[in-house]
């Protein structure tokens, strides 16, 4: 099972020939056993990008997000307190950016491996990361 780091999230869906064939393949296999996981922090997190003029999609970003929880393959997972606290106690090497944090809380809380392409997150290794 597997929990899509955010830019992952926007790039499987709009973009994913950014994708790298293992993280494509990942998420290609989980979507057949339709478990595809999201934090509840990445919808944040793509609401703050178009806000800020960082990322423009193709849809209005609540459009496109409805689009998303409507996939039968997707489930989001919300911020728990226990993985809010859990985020604030991860092992050495601690990340700086909240979002995350909680990103990486929530894989280590459930067992996912966190599909990412971020250096920072991966060289952490306070989670199972793919890339």
């Amino acid at each position: 099972m597997i929990l899509l780091d955010t830019h992952v999230w926007i790039w499987w869906v709009s973009n994913p020939e950014l994708l790298s064939s293992q993280a494509d393949t990942l998420i290609n296999k989980s979507m057949v056993e339709r478990k595809i996981y999201i934090s509840s922090i990445s919808v944040w997190e793509v609401a703050m990008l178009v806000v800020k003029r960082r990322l423009q999609l193709t849809l209005d970003v609540k459009d496109w997000i409805r689009s998303c929880e409507a996939l039968p393959f997707i489930q989001f997972i919300p911020v728990s307190n226990a993985i809010a606290s859990e985020a604030v106690f991860l092992p050495e090497k601690p990340l700086s950016d909240p979002a995350d944090r909680i990103i990486v809380a929530t894989a280590r809380a459930l067992d996912l491996i966190l599909i990412t392409k971020d250096k920072t997150i991966q060289r952490a290794k306070q989670v199972k990361t793919a890339w």
